[in-house]
Formats: C-alpha cells, sequence, structure tokens
C-alpha cells in the first residue's frame, strides 16, 4: 500500500509503534538506519533528521559531514519479527544536503533520475532479481562457520533439505512485509538456497533486494544460521549470484527488446564493476554456470545474457553476471541507462551463441571478448569509462574505484 505522510503519520498513532527505522544505503548499497521515536516523525518528513555522513563509507569526510534523511512515506513497513506491542517499522529515506540539494551520492536518487530518464522516452522498465545464497552453522558463540548446514542438491527435499523450514519462514516473513516470492528452493551447492521475487518497477525492485537481504540474515540468525550472499564461499562449489531480469515495455507495444540488450551488451564491461565489485566476485565467474563470456542466447545457462522461454509478454532478459555484493540501486541505474543507449543509437545484438560455452573449444570461445578477470581490472574499465563517467558523479566513481582497486 502506498501511504502519504500523514497517512503514516496517523498509522503509527493508532498501531502503537514505538520505533520508526530510516533507512538508507551507502555507495556500496549496505543498508544502514537511523531509529527515531514517533514524535520525531513529524519533523523528519518536515525538514529532515540529520547524519555525521563522515561516518558512512564513501559519502565524504569530516569538511562536510552533515546530510539529512527525508524519509520516503510510500515505502513504510512493519518489521514483522519485533515485538507486537510497540512496533517498529522502517521507511527508505531521500538524502539531501542542509539546503535541500539531493545528494549525488545516494544510489536512491540516482535510480529515481535514471527511471525519470527512461519514462522521459517511454520505456518503462520492470526489474525482478533471483537471489542465492548459503546457509552456515553457527559455533557455541553464535560465530560462522564454513559448515553448511546440509549436504544436499538442487531442488533436493527434506531431509536432505535442511533448509526448507527456514525459507518458509523468510517467505512468510516476506509476505507480511509485502514483498511476494514466486519460488523458493535448494540450490546446487550444500547448504546454498535460492528464493525469486515478483516483478516490480526498478525502484520497487531495487529497496525490495535490500529488505530481503536483511529479512533472510535476520531469519537465518533467529534460527542459529548464518546467511552468506558472498560470490564464492566455498572453494570448488556452485558460487552465489544475483540473476537480475529486465523487462523493458514501450506503452504503445512497440519492440525496443533486441536493442535494449544490445546497450546492455555494448556497455556490460565498464559496468561490471559495480555489479561484481569483490575480489571473490571473479572467483565466480567462468564456473558452475556463472558466465565469463560477452554472449546471449534463449534459453541457454552457459551465457551471460539469457531469454527465458516465455510468451511475447513476458520476454525478459536475464543477465547471470551479477552478484548479491553489487548496490542494486546502482546497478539498476546503469542497467537502464545501458538499455536505453541501445534504444537511442538503435543497436543490434550480436548473433545468438546457441552452444554450449563452458565445454566449448577455444577457438569458439576466441570470438568472443571476456568479462574483466578480476577487480582490478574492472576498476580499470569502470575508471577509463567515458559511459560511466556520463552516468555517475565523478565523486561516486572516485570512491568506488579507490576502494575496490
Amino acid at each position: 500500500m502506498l501511504y502519504t505522510a500523514q497517512e503514516v503519520l496517523d498509522y503509527v498513532k493508532e498501531e502503537d509503534i514505538k520505533f520508526i527505522r530510516l533507512a538508507f544505503c551507502d555507495v556500496f548499497g549496505k543498508q544502514k538506519n537511523i531509529s527515531i521515536p514517533p514524535s520525531e516523525l513529524s519533523k523528519a518528513f518536515r525538514s529532515g533528521i540529520s547524519f555525521d555522513a563522515s561516518a558512512i563509507a564513501g559519502f565524504g569526510d569530516e569538511s562536510r559531514s552533515d546530510l539529512f534523511l527525508f524519509p520516503d512515506p510510500t515505502t513504510l513497513s512493519i518489521l514483522p519479527w519485533r515485538p507486537s506491542h510497540g512496533r517498529v517499522v522502517r521507511m527508505f529515506c531521500d538524502i539531501k544536503y542542509p539546503d535541500g540539494r539531493a545528494f549525488e551520492l545516494d544510489g536512491r536518487a540516482l535510480l529515481k533520475k535514471a527511471v525519470s530518464e527512461a519514462a522521459s522516452k517511454g520505456i518503462n522498465c520492470y526489474f525482478g532479481p533471483e537471489y542465492e545464497f548459503y546457509l552456515f552453522k553457527t559455533d557455541e558463540y553464535g560465530v560462522p562457520t564454513n559448515i553448511p548446514i546440509d549436504n544436499a542438491g538442487y531442488m533436493d527435499i527434506a531431509p536432505e533439505d535442511a533448509g526448507e523450514n527456514v525459507r518458509r519462514e523468510i517467505c512468510i516473513t516476506l509476505e507480511e512485509m509485502g514483498i511476494i516470492p514466486e519460488a523458493s528452493h535448494h540450490e546446487e551447492g550444500p547448504g546454498q538456497n535460492e528464493i525469486d521475487f515478483r516483478y516490480g518497477d526498478a525502484l520497487s525492485a531495487a529497496d525490495n533486494s535490500i529488505t530481503f537481504q536483511m529479512v533472510v540474515k535476520t531469519i537465518a540468525a533467529r534460527n542459529g544460521l548464518y546467511a552468506c550472499f558472498d560470490p564464492k564461499p566455498l572453494a570448488n562449489m556452485s558460487g552465489s549470484g544475483m540473476h537480475i531480469n529486465i523487462s523493458p515495455h514501450l506503452p504503445d507495444g512497440g519492440d525496443c527488446f533486441y536493442q535494449f540488450m544490445a546497450g546492455i551488451l555494448e556497455h556490460i564491461s565498464d559496468i561490471t564493476l559495480f555489479l561484481n565489485p569483490t575480489a571473490q566476485s571473479y572467483l565466480r565467474l567462468g564456473s558452475n554456470k556463472a558466465p565469463q563470456y560477452i554472449s546471449w542466447s534463449p534459453q541457454n545457462r552457459s551465457q551471460l545474457i539469457r531469454i527465458p522461454a516465455a510468451g511475447s509478454e513476458h520476454s525478459r532478459i536475464e543477465l547471470r553476471s551479477p552478484d548479491a555484493g553489487a548496490n542494486p540501486y546502482i546497478g539498476y541505474t546503469l542497467l537502464i541507462l545501458a538499455g536505453l543507449d541501445g534504444v537511442e543509437r538503435s543497436l543490434t545484438p550480436p548473433p545468438s551463441a546457441d552452444f554450449n560455452l563452458f565445454t566449448a573449444a577455444e577457438q569458439e570461445l576466441s570470438a568472443f571478448k571476456k568479462l574483466p578477470d578480476s577487480i582490478s581490472e574492472a576498476a580499470e574499465a569502470a575508471k577509463n569509462s567515458s559511459f560511466v563517467k556520463a552516468n555517475l558523479p565523478s565523486r561516486f566513481i572516485d570512491e568506488y574505484v579507490s576502494s575496490r582497486r
């Protein structure tokens, strides 16, 4: 439900809400929050709540440290695991300078701008991520171990699948927060799981991605487990990705699908740093169904982009390289803008690679460009990219590249 500020104020009063979490993300997509009592909520809507930006990764130093959080009432959500008496709610926030200007390193604001630019060109983009993660046991002190909770395989069932009840609890919690899961199952690795949720507009999908990771980690901890979204937590086992499904639409029914996809293929190397932001990310790529070459094909899970089998009204681009370390606001921003560039320039994708790249001969593979092989190579590509420079603030690029190299 989309609330107005006044409706949120009324809701907080009527429902015995005692704490309001004002949530936002740092440059790298890690969620942060400030909790305020109901007495401060009206002020938050009106003039914002200040915080020390110098303590937030990538936001700057002590010389310019005052920023303000303005809650977005449309994102109100109950935290179901908190007590029913003295309940806790959460809202995502816009970040602004003291003079009211938008903070240029706010990924949520950058995504709003990209969505607006796409809309001005008549294109609506819908996103649906598929998250993979491992569940590990913890020791007697609650410290995570590297021992998976089971040795089950792809789509196995209980009792081999020890994560079934945890996934169930996660899905029920998501539903209580207004996020509708579409499917959940055990993945290929021991203790590895996948949960997919329903498509949404780009901003809602990014907000839901941040919420999803919080829910998974919280429910796992309540069950004495550790939920790990690292891209390659176990050597020689399947890595965990965040496949991103993108569905670009023209309201008049026109077709921009393949031009949009061609734009992503054109710029994917330059934006890989923001989709695969850790050194561990590059241990995952190139094995266990994680792509390494810049290619596409219908229904083919060895490709960078797969076009899943579906009716024309459900056609989507499945980008298989990203992992959960990505800041979804920045990832979705760059993917939208890359796709728009493809549409504006009427780009056409290369021929589809209708064969298995993981078993192909070197001679066949030599015809394809590769994704960056390392975090340093990805950082260099981003730093030198005219596309990235045109679409992200220079401070954002500098902060991201310097920390990731």
